[in-house]
């Protein structure tokens, strides 16, 4: 019996990998300045 969450298994470029990580990072980088920015008041330059 097949598990329905292992349909087919896709193929995936290490360039759309390492693309998927640099946003990911980006992005999580961006709130920690957020949440820093609300807990200090000063802006990053």
């Amino acid at each position: 019996m097949e598990a329905p969450w292992n349909e087919t298994i896709e193929v995936i470029s290490v360039r759309k990998v390492l693309m998927h990580l640099i946003a990911e990072t980006a992005r999580h980088a961006g709130h920690a300045d957020i949440l820093r920015e609300t807990l200090d008041g000063r802006k990053a330059t």
